[in-house]
This record gives C-alpha cells, sequence and structure tokens, in this order.
C-alpha cells in the first residue's frame, strides 16, 4: 500500500464517513490539533525515563486517537455504520484523568504564585503539551458552533491540559528541577515570609 494517494492534492480530504472536506475546515483543525497532541506526547515520552508516567502517556495517546477519530466523524446520512465502529470519548475518561490528576497533584506543594513554563527538557515539553491541549480543546469548541460534538470531549481536552501542567510539576519535581516563580514585570518576587 503506498502512503500517499494524491486525493488530497486539491485542498481537500476525507473525514472518517468519507465525506470530502477542504484541509482548512474546522472538523479538520480540530482532528488535527488533536493529532498534533498525539505527536508531541511522543516527544515527550522519548526524552522521559518514568515508567509509571511513561505507561500513563500511553494509554492518553490511544485515548487520544479514539478522540481524533470521533472527531473526524460526522452523523452523515448513508454513514452510520461506519459512525458506529469509532469509539466514544464518555465520562469515565474525562473521570480518570481526575483520578491521575488527583494523584499526582497531592505529592506536589500548593501554588502560591503562577510558575514559569519550564523545569528539565520532559517538563518543558509537558508544559508545551498543555498549551496544546488547550488549543486542541479551542479548536474542538469551535467546532462545536456549528456542529454536534460529544461534551465529553471537550471535558477530556480541557482535563487534559490540567493534567499535562500537574505532570510538569510533578516530574520536574522528581528530577529535581526547581520551579521558577513569576514576576510582574520582571522584578525578582519578594523574599518569602518567614
Amino acid at each position: 500500500m503506498r502512503i500517499y494517494t494524491r486525493t488530497g492534492d486539491t485542498g481537500n480530504t476525507s473525514l472518517f464517513t468519507g465525506e470530502r472536506v477542504r484541509k482548512d475546515h474546522r472538523r479538520v483543525e480540530a482532528y488535527g490539533t488533536v493529532d498534533e497532541l498525539n505527536s508531541l506526547i511522543g516527544v515527550v515520552r522519548a526524552t522521559l525515563d518514568d515508567p509509571e508516567v511513561d505507561s500513563l502517556l500511553r494509554r492518553i495517546q490511544s485515548e487520544l486517537l479514539d478522540l481524533g477519530a470521533e472527531l473526524a466523524t460526522t452523523a452523515r446520512r448513508g454513514a452510520a455504520g461506519r459512525a458506529r465502529r469509532v469509539p466514544r470519548v464518555g465520562p469515565e475518561r474525562v473521570a480518570a484523568l481526575e483520578a491521575a490528576i488527583d494523584h499526582y497533584q497531592a505529592g506536589l506543594p500548593p501554588l502560591t504564585r503562577f510558575i514559569l513554563p519550564g523545569g528539565g527538557q520532559a517538563g518543558a515539553l509537558l508544559h508545551l503539551a498543555r498549551t496544546v491541549a488547550r488549543r486542541a480543546e479551542r479548536r474542538a469548541v469551535t467546532l462545536a458552533a456549528g456542529a454536534a460534538v460529544n461534551d465529553s470531549v471537550i471535558q477530556y481536552l480541557n482535563r487534559l491540559s490540567d493534567l499535562f501542567f500537574v505532570l510538569a510539576r510533578a516530574v520536574n519535581r522528581r528530577l529535581g528541577r526547581p520551579e521558577e516563580e513569576w514576576s510582574p514585570g520582571g522584578q525578582p518576587p519578594p523574599p518569602a515570609e518567614v
């Protein structure tokens, strides 16, 4: 099987249900951003030596493939058979992300100020994944303004960005990388009160 089909050479692509749309269609923007996020998670996994976090990220990558397939599926007439084969993101997946957030948050000191994205390489990449997850969420919200989108998809992407923030902090802490606090105007923060 060839990887190239030439069917997209005119700026159109096929959705999962076979419908042809422009490559800049809001549905393609939504699932394309999810795909970008999935690739970025692959980069995070390649830089991280933490089996527990790696296992979680691998599960999330599989779930993002499901989520992307759901976003690439319309309720087009005559395509019901294909649409039924697409796994749907449900509230249980959102709850699993919340459980992971609670698990990793429990080992972190409370935040008293905003922190700058950074730390070690894996932590910095997790902060980047957080922002791409937020963009994917925005793209899904834009799509939902004109098309039916499962509410759990948007909730999943929202919680996922929260998880990446917590994971960035947890990974940096495990690696001994300190968090840098944001100082308005670039001024150093005042000394902590004793």
